[in-house]
């Protein structure tokens, strides 16, 4: 499912129109974005939670080479389903 999918799914779900729940998914979404970029995160009860982890620092290598290189610390977008979304994907 993509973004328009889902748009078209939650209208017809709420039973309202495609251009109301386009802006009530982009608003969403942005204000997930907006608070992970943060450092905040975002939980959902029965749904899930958003947060941003650390990725230490590590040595890799350049596959063309073999060469060491230092791969610096990142921040990644992290999602932890909750139990009901586990449960649910389960059955």
């Amino acid at each position: 499912m993509n973004k328009t999918e889902l748009i078209a799914a939650v209208a017809e779900k709420a039973g309202i129109s495609k251009k109301d729940a386009d802006s009530a998914v982009s608003a969403a979404l942005d204000c997930i974005v907006d608070a992970v970029s943060k450092g905040d995160s975002v939980q959902i009860v029965g749904f899930g939670t958003f947060e941003r982890r650390v990725r230490k620092e590590k040595v890799g290598k350049n596959p063309r080479t073999g060469e060491s290189i230092v791969i610096p610390e990142s921040k990644v977008p992290a999602f932890k389903p909750g139990k009901a979304f586990k449960d649910s994907a389960n059955q």
